[in-house]
């Protein structure tokens, strides 16, 4: 019996495995169910609302309107309590959101090229004010000093000259000008993180945490750095570039001090997936050594907010698993809801005061983030696990991207395969369709990985006969 030539046995397995990639797609497709906004587990009614900034997606300024940048509120058992849908007012990112002392809410977002911070009355869904930066990227914008912005001003890089102006300013709105400057290249090495680039530092955080003292988080450098204002020095340092076992690409940190006055740091380690509090401990200064006194890991997807409540309790977004989880100091969810498409940042408005961390708010500024005890103070000190929550079917279960990391570790390509499935799981979300899992993208892919260079090569193979039936079409459409 004549066996069928090798191309055609080659061509029969590349069609089983197309087929079969498909096929998977297609099940896992009908049976995904997309996370939606609304409650999830809620064992412990929270104690007030509590406003989520949806980040959504766009791609060159293309928003989509099935993963829109959104505020929304959440009531006390995570009920959706109003949505202000940021594409109808041409926003295309939301980021940071804070309570003002007022009772409204301080917004930062972006439009196409500018930063546009705005005060929200929440019962009207009316702007009060807005103010627009030439400023092509800013995760936050915070109210201090009366009526003066506190910016962190991200992705300012000069093409032409190749050097990064990212910075933080203050912008006076009465005198309608910047009254004050930091640089990063001014005060790091001009090679942190590889040198120069269009999205160098990634600053994504500032916050007044004293007279004259501003709490930074440049993310790209793996670090969070406290600035003194008068002087422009650094006067505390948690993290360096490139040590990633203390930090990795974090967001909003929060400054904290325990009951004796120890400097304290709460911060989202997100590259890491995990959340950690850091005590200084040793003298005072630059050069303080930082003991890691908790941390709080297992199911977190890229977590970017972590805000201590009064009650002890910390209040996590999860943006890759599209939720916000209110957790004991020993990873018990009490509280959680769902807020697609990758949440940036959430605050429990009962949970904050008409007084910041030092204690000298004027009555509108700013008053998000943490307001809490320390981890030391509660005596809970050490490492836990994230226990509880909805679980599979909301946040699409076991991930693609964890699967393959975990089948690969322990071997040579265990740490290579880890880095490119966490960038895989980071940057996926945005881009595949709403109703596709995690596992049904990662089909297709597959499908379109196998399938497009099989079509390549059967052209090559078919060129002379493509060419040819070209010419003849060629020439019956001249006749």
């Amino acid at each position: 019996m004549d066996l069928p030539p090798r191309r055609w046995l080659l061509r029969g397995v590349l069609g089983i495995v197309v087929g079969s990639l498909v096929v998977a797609a297609a099940v896992s497709a009908v049976a995904y169910e997309p996370p939606s906004l609304g409650p999830g587990t809620v064992e412990q009614p929270a104690n007030g609302s509590t406003v989520v900034s949806v980040q959504g997606f766009h791609f060159e300024g293309v928003g989509n309107a099935k993963k829109p940048a959104r505020l929304v509120a959440a009531g006390p058992r995570a009920a959706t309590e109003w949505v202000s849908d940021g594409s109808k007012r041409n926003a295309r990112w939301f980021y940071d959101v804070d309570p003002l002392a007022n009772g409204n809410l301080l917004v930062t977002s972006t439009v196409p090229g500018d930063t546009v911070v705005f005060e929200l009355d929440p019962g009207t869904q009316r702007r009060v004010w807005t103010e627009r930066f030439d400023a092509e990227d800013t995760h936050d914008v915070d109210l201090v000093n009366g009526d003066q912005l506190l910016v962190a001003n991200m992705r300012e890089y000069n093409g032409s000259s190749g050097v990064s102006n990212d910075r933080l300013f203050v912008y006076d709105r009465g005198e309608d000008e910047i009254v004050w400057e930091w640089q990063f290249r001014e005060h790091f090495p001009n090679g942190t993180d590889g040198g120069f680039s269009a999205d160098w530092s990634h600053v994504n955080d500032v916050d007044k945490i004293g007279e004259g003292r501003y709490l930074a988080s440049p993310r790209n450098f793996d670090q969070v750095i406290v600035v003194d204002r008068s002087t422009g020095e650094i006067t505390m340092r948690l993290g360096r570039d490139g040590q990633l076992g203390t930090l990795f690409e974090q967001h909003n940190p929060d400054y904290l001090e325990s009951e004796n006055g120890t400097p304290t740091i709460l911060v989202a380690d997100s590259e890491n997936d995990r959340i950690v509090e850091y005590a200084r401990v040793g003298e005072s200064g630059n050069g303080s050594e930082w003991e890691r006194t908790w941390e709080l890991s297992g199911g977190f997807n890229w977590p970017r907010d972590a805000d201590r409540l009064p009650n002890g309790n910390t209040l996590v977004t999860d943006s890759l698993n599209h939720r916000v989880i209110e957790v004991t100091p020993t990873g018990d969810v009490v509280w959680e809801y769902y807020a697609p498409w990758a949440p940036y940042d959430a605050e429990r408005l009962s949970a904050t005061g008409a007084d910041d961390a030092n204690g000298s708010n004027p009555a509108n500024a700013s008053v998000g983030g943490s307001h809490g005890p320390t981890m030391t103070d509660l005596n809970a000190t050490g490492s836990y696990e994230v226990s509880g929550g909805a679980g599979e079917g909301v946040t699409d279960g076991v991930q693609f991207s964890t699967w393959v990391a975990s089948v690969a570790a322990g071997t040579p390509i265990g740490t290579t395969v880890e880095s490119v499935a966490e960038r895989y799981a980071h940057v996926t979300p945005f881009v595949r369709p709403v109703w596709l899992s995690s596992w049904s993208f990662a089909a297709l892919l597959g499908a379109v990985l196998v399938g497009l260079p099989w079509a390549l090569g059967e052209g090559l193979y078919h060129r002379e006969r493509i060419r040819h039936a070209a010419g003849r079409a060629r020439s019956r459409l001249s006749r």
